[in-house]
Parts: C-alpha cells; sequence; structure tokens
C-alpha cells in the first residue's frame, strides 16, 4: 500500500552537519506554509488510501499541534497503520504528545544524534542525555511505543569511549529502533563544505578518519544486535515488528506521494519533485515535470540497502555484479543477491555503478 511524506523544513537553528533542504526561515512564513501545505492536500485525487504517514523536515515537532492536526485531517485513512514524526528532543510536552496522538501520530523518531555533550554542542543541538531519557519515558507514558533514535558516527570530536557512551545509553533506554548514519561530507552542510575545503570551522579538523567511522559503525552493529535489533537496512536497526513501515516503502520501490518544500513523489513509473526552496513552495507552483524512473538501476540501488537484498536476477548488471562478488561486495544466499559486511562499508561504491535515476534522500 502506498504512503504520504509531509515535509516541514523549519527548524529553531540548522545543525552543523545537515544536508537536507530545511533551515531557519521567517515565522511569519510558518502560518503561510501550513495553508499552502493544506490546500495541496486538498486538492489531490486520492487513487488509493495511504497505509503510512510520515511527517519529515525540518524540525516537524515545532509544529503548532492545531496546525499538526488540520495538516494530517486532510490526509485520508487515519487511522493509518503507521504514522510517523520527526522530533528535536528538548520540546516534548505531554499535551503535545497526546495532540499528537489525537491527530494520529503513532511512531516518533528522535534527532538524538549523540549523547555526549560535548559533540551536541559542537553541532548546535540543545539537548542532553538527561532530556532524551525523562522525553523517553513521556513518549510511553503517553502511550507511543515505537520510538526511534538517530545517531551518527563520525561527528567532531568523536573518540570509541564517547561512542561507547552514545550506544552505552541506547542500551539503557531500550527504544525499539534506532538508526545509526555514518557522517555524510558534502557541499550540502556547513561542516561538509568545510572538510572539503580542508577547514577547521564547525570541529572540521576533528572529525574521525574514515577508517575510525567504519569502526565506530562495526561497533554499533554488534551492540545492537547483542541488544535484540535486526540489521534491515543500512543504517537501521529494529526489534522483529518495529522496522519503518514507510522507509521500508522508498527501498521497496513502492508508491508514495510527497507534500510541501522539496518533497518526491513516485507513482511506480514516474518520480517528480515540489519545489525545494520554502518561498517558491508557499508563492504556489504548477504540477511539478515527471520523470521516468530507472527501475532497473533503482532495483539494484534501493533494494540493496535491505540486509535481504534483492532476488537473483543479474542480466542487466551481470558484469559488475560478477565483479563485486569477486571482490567481496556482494554474495548470493538464498536465491537472493545483498552486500557484504564489507559491502556495507563500501556501499556508496558500490551503488555507483546502478544509479541512473532520481531516488529520495531517506533518513
Amino acid at each position: 500500500m502506498p504512503g504520504v511524506y509531509i515535509s516541514y523544513p523549519f527548524c529553531a537553528q540548522k545543525c552543523t552537519y545537515c544536508n537536507f533542504a530545511s533551515g531557519v526561515f521567517p515565522r511569519e512564513l510558518e502560518p503561510s506554509y501550513v495553508d499552502e501545505l493544506r490546500a495541496e492536500l486538498l486538492k489531490t485525487e486520492w487513487p488509493w488510501t495511504p497505509e503510512t504517514v510520515y511527517l519529515g523536515g525540518g524540525t516537524p515537532s515545532q509544529m503548532d499541534p492545531t496546525a499538526l492536526a488540520s495538516v494530517l485531517a486532510s490526509v485520508p485513512g487515519k487511522p493509518w497503520r503507521e504514522a510517523t514524526i520527526e522530533a528535536a528532543p528538548g520540546g516534548l510536552t505531554r499535551e503535545k504528545l497526546l495532540a499528537w496522538s489525537e491527530a494520529g501520530v503513532n511512531r516518533v523518531s528522535l534527532g538524538v544524534q549523540s549523547f555526549v555533550q560535548k559533540e551536541l554542542a559542537r553541532t548546535g543541538r540543545k539537548h542532553t542525555a538527561e532530556i532524551v531519557e525523562r522525553e523517553v519515558a513521556l513518549l510511553r507514558g503517553c502511550g507511543i511505543a515505537s520510538i526511534s533514535i538517530d545517531l551518527i558516527a563520525g561527528l567532531p570530536g568523536q573518540t570509541p569511549a564517547s561512542w561507547k557512551e552514545s550506544l552505552d545509553w541506547i542500551e539503557r533506554l531500550g527504544t525499539p529502533h534506532v538508526s545509526v548514519y555514518m557522517l555524510e561530507v558534502d557541499e550540502d552542510s556547513r561542516l561538509g563544505l568545510e572538510i572539503l575545503n580542508n577547514g577547521s570551522r564547525y570541529g572540521a579538523s576533528d572529525v574521525p578518519v574514515e577508517d575510525a567511522i567504519a569502526d565506530y559503525y562495526e561497533t554499533a552493529v554488534e551492540r545492537l544486535t547483542a541488544m535484540g535489533m535486526e540489521r534491515y537496512e543500512i543504517s537501521n536497526f529494529a526489534r522483529r515488528g518495529f522496522e519503518s513501515i514507510h522507509n521500508l516503502k522508498y527501498w521497496k520501490r513502492e508508491p508514495y506521494l510527497g507534500f510541501g518544500a522539496d518533497a518526491h513523489s513516485f507513482c511506480g513509473e514516474m518520480r517528480w519533485q515540489n519545489p525545494e526552496n520554502v518561498a517558491d513552495y508557499v508563492a504556489g507552483f504548477a504540477s511539478p515535470e515527471r520523470t521516468p524512473a530507472d527501475a532497473v538501476g533503482e532495483k539494484f540501488y534501493l533494494g540493496l540497502r535491505l540486509s535481504e537484498g534483492i532476488a537473483d536476477d543479474t542480466a542487466p548488471f551481470a558484469e559488475v555484479i560478477g565483479q563485486f562478488t569477486s571482490e567481496g561486495l556482494v554474495e548470493r544466499h538464498e536465491g537472493r543477491i545483498r552486500l557484504t559486511p564489507r559491502g556495507v562499508l563500501l556501499s556508496n561504491e558500490v551503488f555507483a555503478e546502478f544509479v541512473g535515476g532520481v531516488a529520495p534522500s531517506v533518513r
């Protein structure tokens, strides 16, 4: 069944590592944005009933609860099988969580990134480990048991000891889903651009080397597996039954509609994207141009992210798959092709061979 993604790009501050189309925008723009978002939803002709809803950004948890409820009321299918909201720790209250639940939200993804105060301060995050602990308890007390925590391996100043401290907190809190992202270095984030320019601002000169980041990731795999969480996608770990149903749609090439600035959509054959700029989105826009999806390439590029891999049909890329197999990056298992542990660490190099179309950026 298809899903719905709703973009809310507004943030209280722009984190140094963030490469998403989000930021600190004028406050007076937010009501206009919500109005346009609601209008876009209301004019949609729904050929199906959504199974999942995902509120991302940005920081959708800072949206006024009444506005959030009005946006979700414009999406058919409530109660959805899964309705996720991304949240920045430090702003959750019992009243807000109860309002979310009433609006249909049943899953919360917390952008923690680190439990170590020095690391948080250098990235622009305002919370503490103790705040996260209180808010996880608050979520559970309000009946929201499906909780995910994001961590980033490779933050400035990160060490084996500090990484262990963050993983210790994960074990202490016992949330059923954890996402572990290796720091992305590109010109779309302030930190990434500073690293590429060999600068030192934002702690760029203290970012761990690639081998250390890979070690942190492998340590996380070991620790999270020991905690009863299975890696079902390169960056995502969950106890059985707590996988992100919505995000699995991206990797399995199932249909979804995106609403809001920079939101992507996919109908099975075509992809399209809303205007990236918030002001352009609020000003109104014509129907986005649709681009044919690269079905064959995407099958490999997206499907190989999953631990289960893809069906062993290598005809279009037989030579490439053969090469990766001989190099120990890909393996065949029970009629499927999947990345090896080494292939996971070098996945960008593997995927580069298959990328042809435009695929969504998934958290």
